[in-house]
């Protein structure tokens, strides 16, 4: 199985991934970081939901043009057909539609193909099968928390393998909780055509740039599908434990919402035009800040605000092509990562300087920001595992003070405008923790930024003190930073993290956003042809689909690491509307 062949459906309750061959590997249920009822994406035995050729040959996937719903093209000696796959998303008496349901739709092309159909879920991570218990025209999983109900017209006789030949379109809806009661055919026909409609709607509203437009567009809507809407969350990815890189170990849980990931996501669906995203975070948000009073930020959370990550290893799990171990939660959440409170800050700056969010300020939001500015104060430059989640000894990070930086910086602005009375004393911390930055992590030969406190390494998070305007109008620290970043991690035009051994070796595959954010810097810096350039060689990274992961080997330029990956998209949205011309 390669990251290549798969596509993603949902919408923002439940998500799942298709192979080419018209199998569902990974579904977890009732939410996206719940255990999986599909996980042979991570063992074969993990169970998958298939609807493909019966001589199992593969299928051409596409999107249906400005929406997240995937189709899968089949063609046989016998004749062809195709699956639909969607998870209906629509507005209903005003309020958002997003059942835990999954359809899945069958329609011949030409002649009479025949069609195998497998429906194998587990439960959870025991792998473990639930009893089948078959109706009239349903099948039921019993075992789950919760009803687990397979809906079709197709004869359950067929429904485990045995091939037939596919004579007119057939249905099936993958139910959690509340069972489909109406009428198959027409019920699923409405939600086609009511989330194709929603689908292309949100995409109209979307502005882009002039360049990699369908890039940017399939980015933004692979990026809503990390969006859980029950509270506002946004997921680093929908997967779990896809190595990094083969036999690296590096094998992660993504399911949970880091903070620094939500921001740039935000910032991304603002530079989209969408804004709703933020609104639901920010109730998110203040959720986790009124449970700690001490305004402590962790990296991560559950996508209900819980910090229960406990990270555990499941060894009778093989892995992703064998290369595990396969993990549930996250070590890092127990980490502590300054950075957070720039990040939290920058997410939410704009609804106190942009007068189109005046009416969700308030005086205990404001307590809230100043409470977080003060605590990102306090810790500038004192040592915590930083963006890379350093399993290794902790130092002062540079990026870290960087976010710390923005946080005072940015709330010296938010307080002009909203609390004059404190706005001098974030000033003068901002110009405090500045002047250490450059004091204690600039190269005295090259001038550039470095990556820790006294170090003369340097990291790819560094690109993104030109961003936050750190350098202001000097732009030779910035483009020096620039040229030692690409120096010393630049391989086969793609740019690693670092190149410091962090407990489990040198990282030997690029981080695909690193990539992107030296397309920002270098557009932010007036070299905006070689930021288009660079912009145009990343095409070669993504799948098929449009679909990013999380790494991409510089020297086979095979992706790696959990699929898609938030911020990979994020950091093509970005990239994109820095390098635009704008003609």
């Amino acid at each position: 199985m390669e990251l290549a062949n798969l596509g993603l459906v949902g919408n923002c309750q439940i998500a799942a991934h298709i192979a080419h061959d018209g199998s569902v590997v990974w579904c977890c249920l009732p939410r996206f970081d719940a255990p999986p009822v599909f996980g042979a994406l991570l063992d074969e035995g993990g169970g998958r939901f298939q609807i493909g050729a019966a001589d199992g040959s593969a299928g051409r996937q596409r999107y249906l043009p400005n929406t997240n719903i995937l189709e899968t093209t089949f063609e046989t000696n016998e004749g062809a057909f195709r699956v639909l796959d969607f998870a209906p998303r629509f507005i209903q008496y005003d309020r958002s539609f997003r059942p835990k349901k999954l359809v899945r739709i069958v329609e011949p092309i030409s002649g009479m193909p025949r069609v195998r159909v497998v429906c194998d879920p587990v439960l959870g991570w025991s792998k473990a099968r639930p009893r089948r218990t078959d109706g009239s025209n349903h099948i039921s999983f019993d075992g789950y928390a919760e009803d687990l109900r397979l809906t079709t017209d197709v004869p359950l006789s067929y429904i485990g393998g045995n091939s037939f030949a596919l004579t007119g379109k057939q249905h099936f809806v993958l139910a959690w909780g509340n069972p489909v009661e109406e009428s198959l055919r027409p019920l699923c026909e409405q939600f086609l055509a009511r989330t194709t409609q929603y689908w292309q709607t949100w995409v109209k509203h979307c502005d882009i740039p002039s360049i990699f437009q369908e890039e940017v567009l399939r980015s933004a809507l692979a990026l809503k599908l990390h969006c859980f809407e029950d509270t506002g969350a946004i997921v680093a990815s929908l997967t779990s434990s896809i190595p990094e890189a083969p036999g690296s170990g590096r094998t992660w849980d993504y399911r949970y919402c880091w903070l620094r990931d939500a921001f740039y996501a935000l910032d991304a669906f603002r530079l989209l035009g969408h804004f709703e995203e933020r609104e639901q975070f920010l109730q998110y948000l203040l959720n986790i800040v009124a449970a700690d009073p001490t305004k402590g930020l962790a990296p991560l959370y559950r996508i209900d605000g819980r910090k229960d990550v406990e990270e555990t290893i499941l060894r009778d799990w093989s892995g992703f092509q064998n290369q595990g171990p396969v993990r549930v939660g996250n070590e890092a959440g127990l980490h502590q990562q300054h950075d957070v409170y720039g990040e939290v800050i920058l997410a939410l700056t704009p609804l106190f300087i942009d007068p189109r969010f005046r009416d969700q300020v308030s005086e205990p939001l404001l307590d809230v920001v100043e409470g977080l500015a003060r605590r990102a104060a306090l810790l500038a430059g004192t040592p915590d595992a930083g963006i890379w989640e350093l399993r290794t000894e902790w130092k002062p990070q540079t990026f870290s003070s960087l976010m710390c930086w923005a946080a005072t910086d940015r709330m010296a602005k938010i307080a002009r405008i909203h609390r004059p009375a404190v706005a001098e004393e974030f000033a003068a911390a901002a110009a405090r923790i500045h002047q250490e930055i450059l004091t204690n992590a600039t190269d005295p030969v090259h001038g550039n930024l470095t990556s820790e406190y006294g170090s003369r390494e340097v990291d790819a998070s560094l690109l993104q003190a030109i961003t936050l305007g750190f350098f202001g109008e000097n732009r030779s620290a910035a483009r020096a930073t620039i040229a030692a970043i690409r120096r010393d991690l630049e391989r086969n035009e793609w740019l690693l993290r670092y190149r410091t051994d962090d407990g489990f070796g040198v990282p030997e595959v690029a981080f695909a956003v690193c990539t992107f954010w030296l397309v920002e810097a270098l557009a932010r810096v007036g070299q905006e042809d070689e930021a288009r350039e660079v912009l145009e060689r990343c095409r070669a990274i993504q799948a098929p689909l449009g679909l990013l992961a999380e790494d991409v080997a510089p020297t086979t330029g095979k992706m790696w690491g959990n699929f898609p990956q938030a911020y990979s998209h994020v950091g093509c949205i970005h990239a994109a509307f820095a390098a635009d011309p704008r003609w």
